[in-house]
């Protein structure tokens, strides 16, 4: 029966079968046709899987960077295209890989790149010795993070480097550096490369040592200055009564001091401090404006101490008579600059003799500030004969005078 039955269908239904495989593949093309993608195209490949494709923005074809085993889960990579295009944020595969490089670019070049490219609050390039104190410190304490991507640098890790960093003991050049990095990653963080700043230690940027510096008193500083060679005393005393930094005032020239007589008296002498210079390895002396735009000032000087007379000796024994010659030049030539390092052999000398082996030259500094103070000069005016920009720094420069008995004398006549 099943042989019969077998013969009838090869004999009397092969047409039939034949008609009907038509049908099936006229119902299953308008099946696809039903089912044609709204963006993009799937095939099947030899394989068996499927492949998605989609024309970009760009006028291209793209091809999904896989194949999919459902028509499910090609969809649904093409609607994530189609809503990408829709969004703006779609990026063709190559653009996607130059972004990934652009965002994974390694700290060491980044940092490089942030150097050359970095201008002060005044929009001016960074002054010599302010760049070559970033680069030590980025071949310094930073090099841990040179081989690191700047995605790559976490909060973690930012962590775990300043505690290293503090275990060596250098508080202040760990202070330093960390704000350093915390500068180089913020530029990351603007131009895009990370969503957010790694650093995030509260207080890590301090560079305070808790050294305070005690300045000298008037008996030590005449000591001091009776202990240096004749052509440094002039220096001190200058230091000690304007104030100005060591490179304002190894910067200073002839036509800088402005004397003003009255009946063949000098009244009055008023240093212009309009040029600052630093000493750069491998670059030596360079002359450039003072670290702050408040530098550029005139100050008046007080004559106390035999400060005039100091003065007027020195521009006639130790400078020679051009108006652009140095007050304080090297000792072997006097068209260039004094090093500290020349500087230092006598300073500590001169300091040892007044029982301060403590007092750097900077000491000399303070001591301007408190003076001016002591003589009732405000915030302000202290931060201006300083040539300080900032009121915190002004007042690291301040001390008590001693003044307390005085000050209530005072106070007691007022009520």
């Amino acid at each position: 029966m099943i042989n019969r039955d077998h013969e009838i269908r090869c004999k009397y239904g092969a047409h039939r079968l034949a008609r009907g495989d038509i049908a099936m593949t006229t119902a299953t093309t308008t099946k696809k046709r039903k089912r044609r993608e709204t963006f993009g195209q799937i095939k099947k490949m030899r394989s068996g899987r499927l492949q998605a494709s989609y024309i970009g923005p760009d006028g291209i074809r793209h091809n999904a960077p896989t194949t999919f085993d459902t028509l499910t889960d090609a969809r649904a990579f093409l609607s994530g295209i189609r809503t990408r295009i829709a969004a703006g944020t779609w990026r063709s595969r190559a653009d996607e890989k130059a972004e990934r490089e652009r965002r994974d670019v390694l700290f060491s070049v980044f940092a490089e790149d942030w150097l050359t490219k970095r201008y002060n609050v005044r929009g001016e390039r960074l002054r010599a010795t302010t760049e070559a104190e970033y680069r030590r410190l980025i071949a310094g304490p930073l090099a841990a993070f040179a081989d690191m991507t700047i995605p790559a640098i976490t909060k973690a890790a930012v962590m775990d480097w300043h505690a290293a960093q503090l275990g060596t003991g250098r508080k202040t050049q760990t202070g330093r550096a960390y704000s350093l990095l915390r500068s180089i990653m913020q530029a990351a963080v603007d131009r895009e490369l990370i969503p957010g700043n790694p650093c995030q230690i509260k207080g890590a940027g301090s560079t305070s040592t808790e050294k305070a510096v005690k300045p000298p008193t008037a008996d030590e500083l005449a000591i001091i200055v009776a202990n240096l060679p004749e052509r440094y005393k002039a220096m001190a005393l200058l230091a000690a009564w304007s104030g100005l930094r060591y490179g304002e005032l190894t910067e200073l020239r002839r036509k800088d001091v402005r004397i003003t007589r009255k009946h063949d008296r000098v009244v009055l002498i008023t240093l212009h401090v309009s040029r600052a210079v630093t000493h750069v390895t491998g670059k030596g002396a360079i002359v450039g404006k003072p670290k702050t735009a408040a530098g550029i000032r005139d100050v008046k000087l007080p004559n106390v101490s035999g400060l005039y007379a100091t003065v007027i000796a020195h521009l006639a024994n130790h400078v020679i008579a051009s108006p652009d010659a140095l007050l304080f030049p090297s000792a072997g030539d006097p068209t260039e600059h004094m090093r500290q390092s020349s500087l230092a052999r006598v300073w500590m000398r001169a300091r040892e003799k007044a029982g301060r082996k403590d007092l750097p030259w900077h000491g000399l500094r303070h001591y301007a500030a408190s003076a001016y103070s002591a003589a009732g000069a405000t915030q302000v005016e202290v931060m201006e004969r300083l040539g300080q920009a900032s009121p915190g720094i002004a007042l690291r420069y301040t001390h008590g005078t001693g003044r307390e008995d005085a000050l209530l004398e005072k106070m007691s006549s007022i009520a």
